[in-house]
C-alpha cells in the first residue's frame, strides 16, 4: 500500500475510532432496532466468532469483533472495503499502530493539554455532523407520486435526440485550425456554412460534406455523426436548435463559440417515465438531503465578530444562519 493510501486508511480508522469508543461490549447477537447506530457494519466477514469476542488486544484495550466490523464498515463506506483477510489484518495493524501511539500520548498526559481537547473535541464534532448526514441521506424516501411530479414538471432533461452536424470555426475559436486551413472572419465562416447548407438542400451529401468541410474533426470522421445526446448536455444554442428543428430538416447556420453549426436531426424521443425512474430517486436524494441541511443551518443562529473577521465582503457567501 501506498504512503499516501496508508495515511487516507489511518484517518478513516481515527474517524471510526470514536465509533468503536462508544460501543458498549456487546451482548449476544440480536435483530438490530429500527434506531440502530448509523456505523453498523455493512458486510460482516464469515466467521463463527460471536460478537463479543475479542480479535484484537493493543496493550490494555481489546477489541471485539463487533467493534471490529464497526471500523470496517466506516472504511467501506468510504470507498476502501477490506474484504479479505489480509486486508482485515492490515487494517486492524494500521489501527493497532494508531492507538499504540494514542496510548503513549495519553501516558505522556498530552490529552490533558487545552489545544488537544479542543481538537479531539472538533474531530468529535467532525464524526456526529457527517452521521447526521448520512442518517438525513438514508431516511430521505420517495412515493412514486413525488417521482411523477418532478418527471412532469422535468420532461426536458428526459428527452433524447440522435443527429449529425457541420462545423465552420472562425477567429477565437476553441476548435484547432486544420493544417493550411484558412483562419476564416465570422462573416467569412457564416457565409461558407449557408453556401454548404444550400448544397445539402440542393440534393448534396450531407455525410460527404461533414467529411470534406466540418472543422469538428471527431465527428467529421464519421460524417457529422455525433450519436444520441440529452437535452442540457449540448451549449444552448445548439441544444435549443437541436430540440426544435424538424426531424430530417437541415437547420439555418447555429453560431456558439466553436462556430457555425449546420444541424440535422434523425430522431427525437422522451424517456418515459418508468424507465427513469429509478435515475430521478439517485439524483433527487442527495438534494433533498442537502436541502434538509440547509433548512437546518438557516435556523441555527450564527454570527461572526467583524472586529476579528472584518466586515462581510459584498457578493460573498450567505451567513451560515440567521444572525441574533
Amino acid at each position: 500500500m501506498k504512503l499516501s493510501e496508508s495515511a487516507l486508511v489511518l484517518a478513516l480508522i481515527g474517524f471510526a475510532a470514536a465509533a468503536i469508543a462508544q460501543q458498549p461490549s456487546p451482548k449476544p447477537a440480536t435483530p438490530a432496532p429500527p434506531s440502530a447506530p448509523a456505523l453498523a457494519p455493512a458486510t460482516a466477514p464469515e466467521s463463527n466468532l460471536a460478537p463479543d469476542a475479542v480479535v484484537l488486544t493493543i496493550g490494555s484495550q481489546t477489541l471485539t469483533r463487533a467493534q471490529f466490523e464497526v471500523l470496517l464498515s466506516a472504511l467501506a463506506t468510504n470507498g476502501r472495503p477490506a474484504t479479505t483477510d489480509a486486508q482485515r489484518r492490515q487494517v486492524a495493524e494500521q489501527y493497532a499502530e494508531l492507538e499504540t501511539m494514542a496510548q503513549e500520548a495519553r501516558k505522556r498526559k498530552l490529552d490533558e493539554s487545552a489545544e488537544v481537547k479542543q481538537m479531539m473535541a472538533i474531530q468529535a464534532d467532525s464524526f456526529l455532523a457527517n452521521t447526521l448526514a448520512k442518517r438525513i441521506s438514508d431516511e430521505t424516501h420517495f412515493t412514486d407520486l413525488d417521482l411523477r411530479g418532478y418527471y412532469d414538471s422535468h420532461k426536458g432533461e428526459y428527452e433524447e435526440a440522435q443527429g449529425s452536424h457541420i462545423l465552420i470555426r472562425f477567429k477565437g475559436s476553441t476548435v484547432p485550425l486544420k493544417p493550411n486551413e484558412k483562419d476564416l472572419t465570422d462573416e467569412e465562416a457564416l457565409a461558407k456554412a449557408q453556401d454548404i447548407r444550400k448544397k445539402i438542400l440542393a440534393g448534396a451529401d450531407f455525410t460527404t460534406l461533414a467529411k470534406a468541410e466540418s472543422d469538428d474533426t471527431g465527428s467529421a470522421a464519421k460524417g457529422g455523426e455525433l450519436g444520441t445526446f440529452k437535452h442540457g448536455q449540448m451549449v444552448p444554442p445548439f441544444d435549443q436548435a437541436a430540440f426544435s428543428v424538424p426531424i430530417g430538416e437541415v437547420s439555418e447556420p447555429v453560431k456558439t463559440q466553436f462556430g457555425y453549426h449546420i444541424i440535422k436531426i434523425a430522431s427525437r424521443n422522451s424517456k418515459p417515465f418508468d424507465a427513469a425512474k429509478a435515475q430521478i430517486e439517485k439524483d433527487l436524494k442527495p438534494k433533498m438531503a442537502k436541502d434538509s441541511l440547509e433548512q437546518l443551518k438557516a435556523h441555527t443562529p450564527v454570527k461572526l465578530n467583524d472586529a476579528y473577521f472584518g466586515p462581510e465582503v459584498p457578493g460573498g457567501p450567505p451567513p451560515a444562519g440567521p444572525a441574533k
